[in-house]
């Protein structure tokens, strides 16, 4: 069974001479622990899947099933602990509370969840991450990149069913976007985590399992670009 699975999920907006068809019956499923590319043109409907996918809006039509869970058939509150713990979600700018330290923003989902610290969790995330020195920092003593570190270690520390990152190095220069995507690449590999990235780095999207192009709000194309790997290979 997939992961995730999305079956004829179309978005409209507007009525009569101003409906704007943003996505139209897009049907696809990820598999458990894959690394899958969103990519498409400016407009083409790429983040309005992605706030589909995370219960951040709601559809017109269709369905989205995170391991197992029909999404849309929650309320408003079902849907917001389900989100909680079942997708990590990763903005370009980081959306981090200023004034939480690293580790604070970090445990934020869980406490959020009415849940105690996990410190052995938060220890191995922070190192995972690389910020195990600057978990006392607040986020405008960080770099660009080391914000976005937290962004990743937050969505991360719920153990949740799919990552979804949304243009996750827009934001960053380049040294700082290799080492955000090669720590969500790790994830992917040490957890078995399932990451779904949109972006308009053809680089970036090279390095997925998978590429999944949009444009005008429908699939033109499903390309499997390398075989996946075993956990731990």
């Amino acid at each position: 069974m997939n992961i995730l699975q999305v079956n004829g999920l179309s978005k409209t907006y507007g009525k009569g001479g101003t409906e704007v068809k943003a996505l139209d019956n897009v049907t696809f499923g990820v598999e458990k622990g894959e690394f899958v590319a969103v990519v498409g043109a400016s407009g083409s409907g790429k983040s309005t899947l992605l706030h589909l996918l995370g219960g951040v809006d709601r559809p017109t039509s269709g369905s989205v099933l995170v391991d197992g869970k029909e999404i849309y058939a929650m309320n408003e509150s079902q849907l917001a602990i389900f989100r909680r713990r079942n997708v990590g979600l990763i903005y370009q700018f980081y959306n981090l509370i200023p004034s939480l330290t690293v580790a604070e923003n970090i445990m934020l989902p869980r406490l959020l969840d009415g849940r105690k610290a996990d410190k052995a969790k938060l220890r191995e995330i922070l190192e995972t991450v690389g910020l195990s020195d600057r978990k006392n920092h607040l986020p405008n003593q960080l770099s660009g990149g080391q914000q976005q570190r937290v962004s990743v270690g937050r969505a991360l520390i719920n153990d949740p069913a799919v990552i979804l990152a949304d243009e996750p190095t827009g934001n960053l220069d380049s040294k700082a976007s290799r080492e955000v995507i090669e720590l969500l690449k790790a994830s992917n590999k040490r957890y078995n985590q399932t990451l779904l990235i949109i972006t308009h780095d053809e680089k970036i999207a090279l390095q997925a399992d998978r590429i999944i192009t949009i444009e005008d709000g429908k699939i033109i194309g499903d390309e499997q670009v390398k075989p996946r790997q075993g956990v731990g290979e």
